[in-house]
């Protein structure tokens, strides 16, 4: 005989069952073309605008090198910057699926507001030549600020699709809060992941780039606002079939939470003994907070329980009593924070891109009748990505494992080191290029001479990023997946600004006492091969800082589970 109090638990399971089936037949591979596809035709149509961004400032709106270059870095800074605003949002009210959708519609409103500077007259400065005085030529007020909206706009829309692709896609391949099958699927997704993204990012810098140099900015600018439209259609036509994991309450206000009961119970003793407790989310647990950064720990230790919880097990105060999980994410945040650092100085290499433009356009580059453009000389950095990942994941790793008789997987710290020795030599090979250039006749010169700085590059970021993902999603919990998405895309932001500064230093201090700026208009007048060795040296200095930092972080959790793994095999 069943009871009538016996009931509601056979019904909570009956829908339970139901809803586990609809999640089955939701997520899965079938769904990643559409949210790969959305953020690839995203990258297609802001990277198409990247590399001639510069000379666009400098010839429709009369900015010199140095500003129309700061102008760049702050917009790609602006760009990453939007994607943490739209992780803690997208973790806190709107979820992943909606971030990702008003992040396609905005972009896509910035790129028609690009466009319109082409065809719109009074929207940029009239031309202007040798005879014409400056004040003429400089773009009025409301011109610059409808210049800065435009590129605003696709910051915050781009911000909005790149916070949340790879975490939400991720989210398709799971189960029961677990990847499918073993972690090889995770390694491969983040692999693939990048390949398809440096896909976009070639087709951008060849066939985007292409039209702009061939068909002219009304036509050239249209195309990324068309691609951007596609991309909106895309992404909501699969909307029915996406995991759509739910927000939860503020992710930066529970952190901050964690510091200030910190603070507040600053008085308690720290103890390792087992008559400690700490609050949990579910009530009390004998799992224990980590011995890294103790004194978080204070945060979660009760000293009264009938004062400081209530009947339910909740904290009273959750501003002087924090959960142990909450403990735990703040410690994970804080732990990767000084090897995500590491890669900055990378990041600012990889972001010389107007310069190396200019230093293309001054070579010869005809291939047999062709005439390659300079902006496209990029691409080469892209096949290198693409080509290094490939090699990594279907070549190298296959053929180590079956010779070693197990499977073989490097550390990502291992390949993020690599990533930033790479970097590194790269920036050595580009002073050594321009050196070359500068003392023949440059348009006599192949760019052919660029192919080493730019696989070396490519290279660079192909070991690097990857494994900084990787590294990121394997170290903090699921609860912090966007902004473990958007880590990488910090890192750039703050790498332009770097960038930008490191810019503005050396234009500054080079052109003391009447002498000529290494940062020159002109690029024959000026000595970028001693930038690129200031660069050089920054980079050494920060191989150095990464190694120091890899040691005192430990061995990760990845290849703790990987042990486990072939201990079971």
């Amino acid at each position: 005989m069943i009871e009538e109090g016996d009931q509601e638990p056979l019904l909570e399971l009956g829908s339970r069952t139901n809803g586990d089936d609809d999640d089955n037949n939701k997520g899965g591979f079938k769904t990643l073309p559409f949210i790969i596809g959305a953020e690839g035709l995203e990258k297609m149509a802001t990277y198409g605008l990247t590399p001639n961004m510069t000379i666009y400032l400098m010839g429709q709106y009369h900015m010199g090198i140095t500003t129309a270059s700061n102008v760049f870095y702050l917009w790609s800074s602006a760009t990453n910057f939007m994607q943490i605003i739209w992780a803690i949002i997208a973790d806190s009210f709107f979820g992943q699926f909606y971030t990702i959708g008003f992040g396609t519609i905005i972009c896509f409103l910035g790129s028609i507001l690009m466009w319109s500077t082409t065809i719109i007259p009074n929207a940029k400065p009239p031309p202007c030549d040798e005879y014409s005085s400056t004040n003429g030529c400089s773009p009025t007020f409301s011109q610059f600020v409808f210049l800065c909206s435009s590129l605003g706009l696709i910051s915050i829309g781009a911000g909005g699709v790149r916070s949340s692709c790879l975490a939400f896609g991720a989210n398709q391949l799971r189960k029961n809060g677990k990847f499918n099958k073993t972690s090889r699927v995770k390694d491969s997704y983040f692999s693939w992941y990048y390949v398809f993204y440096t896909f976009s990012v070639l087709i951008a810098l060849t066939c985007v780039v292409y039209i702009q140099d061939n068909l002219g900015w009304r036509v050239g600018f249209a195309v990324p606002a068309l691609l951007l439209l596609f991309a909106v259609f895309l992404f909501f036509s699969a909307s029915l079939w996406y995991i759509k994991p739910e927000s939860k309450t503020s992710l930066v206000t529970d952190l901050v939470m964690v510091v200030v009961a910190s603070c507040r119970n600053w008085h308690l003793k720290l103890s390792d003994g087992r008559d400690v407790v700490y609050h949990h989310k579910n009530g009390s647990s004998n799992i224990r907070p980590s011995g890294k950064l103790r004194f978080l720990n204070k945060a979660c230790m009760v000293k009264d329980p009938q004062s400081h919880t209530r009947a339910n097990g909740l904290a009273t105060n959750s501003w002087n009593l924090c959960t142990l999980e909450q403990v735990e994410e703040l410690k994970s945040l804080l732990r990767v924070i000084p090897m995500w650092c590491s890669g900055m100085i990378m990041n600012v290499n990889v972001s010389q891109v107007s310069f190396q433009v200019l230093q293309a356009a001054s070579m010869n580059r005809k291939i047999s009748s062709f005439e390659f453009p300079a902006a496209s000389f990029s691409t080469l950095s892209v096949l290198s990505v693409i080509i290094w990942v490939i090699l990594y994941d279907r070549v190298f790793l296959p053929l180590a494992s079956r010779v070693r008789g197990r499977r073989v997987r490097i550390s990502p710290k291992t390949r993020m080191g690599v990533g930033i020795f790479l970097s590194f030599t790269s920036m050595l090979v580009t002073a050594a290029v321009e050196s070359i250039r500068r003392t023949v006749v440059a348009a006599n010169m192949s760019a052919l001479w660029l192919l080493p700085q730019y696989c070396l590059t490519g290279f660079a970021e192909g070991s690097n990023v990857v494994a900084q993902n990787e590294f990121y999603f394997s170290e903090l919990p699921r609860s912090m997946w966007s902004i473990a998405a958007t880590l990488n895309g910090i890192g750039m932001a703050l790498a332009n600004l770097v960038a930008s500064f490191i810019l503005n230093s050396v234009d500054v201090i080079s052109k003391e006492a009447g002498h000529q700026s290494w940062i020159s208009d002109d690029i024959d007048k000026g000595r970028y091969d001693y930038y690129y060795l200031v660069l050089a040296g920054l980079s050494m200095a920060n191989m150095l800082y990464f190694l120091v930092c890899s040691n005192a972080y430990g061995p990760l959790k990845g290849e703790t589970n990987l042990a486990e793994e072939e201990n079971e095999s």
